[in-house]
């Protein structure tokens, strides 16, 4: 009896490396199995953990921030359609919402640059100082859009993503650049629980940042192009109020003869009119009157 016990423990043990290897074998096909089962419920915008707000990206909050994503052509592109009825729905979105996003930020850009308008003419009216007016309000507007859109937002992305404040820059610019690698994007992490208006406030951020960023690179192109002075013309109306025409001066110096109006003065950078000192001669678009 003891020998024939023997016999079947040595069996057993025979057995024992195949079964380890064919239990390993069978969890290593479980673990790539749910792993690929994750892969595609993420792919399909699926909730995999819980009720984490990260993962659930086609409720209202995520949608509302793919569609932002969309009309700005950042196009991060952790999320996308995935059938042919929604991808034609896209295009046609896309078709429409572009333009229509160009023309708010051209709109919100021109209020920007008004507002600078008015704080330097403020400026230069109280401080008899036009041209220091106009560059202080110019570097208040830089530094400002500095703060708001570049430096600040990166703290807010410390916080909820667990980001460093380099990486938060990165994204800032990335996302205003719309360049959009897609490396980082905000909701993204299953462990965190991030709140309803965090998106929100994420999709108002991109749209004025990116017409703060356009008014930037509009000012640098105007500094870079051929050295031609714009000038605004003010006329009298009948009814005591100013009209604004414009007009350019050639390179030789020689002002555009349809934009010859009275009251004519350059403008500076931004768009803010220099208006002469009181004891300065005023000069007519280009010509002296």
């Amino acid at each position: 009896m003891p020998i024939l016990q023997r016999r079947r423990l040595r069996e057993k043990s025979s057995f024992l490396p195949r079964i380890v290897q064919l239990h390993g074998l069978h969890a290593r096909l479980h673990g790539q199995h749910r792993i690929t089962g994750i892969i595609q419920a993420y792919q399909n915008g699926d909730v995999v953990l819980g009720n984490t707000t990260s993962m659930g990206r086609w409720e209202f909050v995520g949608s509302f921030f793919f569609s932002v994503s969309t009309i700005t052509t950042i196009g991060y592109g952790n999320l996308s359609p995935s059938t042919m009825a929604a991808r034609l729905f896209c295009i046609f979105f896309a078709l429409v919402g572009i333009p229509l996003n160009l023309v708010v930020l051209n709109r919100l850009g021109h209020l920007m640059q008004q507002g600078v308008h008015r704080c330097a003419h403020k400026l230069g009216g109280t401080w008899k100082d036009p041209a220091k007016a106009r560059w202080l309000a110019g570097s208040s507007a830089l530094l400002t859009g500095l703060l708001l859109f570049l430096l600040l937002p990166p703290l807010l992305f410390c916080h909820m993503e667990g980001w460093s404040y380099v990486e938060g820059i990165y994204f800032a610019f990335i996302t205003l650049s719309t360049v959009g690698f897609g490396d980082y994007v905000i909701g993204m992490d299953p462990s965190r629980k991030y709140p309803l208006w965090y998106k929100n406030t994420v999709s108002l951020w991109i749209l004025f940042g990116m017409a703060w960023l356009a008014l930037i690179i509009k000012l640098i192109l105007s500094l870079l192009e051929a050295p031609q002075d714009s000038y605004s013309c003010y006329s009298h109306s009948s009814k005591g109020n100013f009209k604004q025409r414009s007009g350019r001066q050639d390179p030789d110096g020689e002002a555009d003869p349809h934009s010859s109006q009275p009251d004519c003065y350059p403008e500076g950078p931004m768009g803010i009119v220099q208006h002469p000192e009181p004891s300065t001669p005023v000069s007519c678009c280009g010509k002296d009157s």
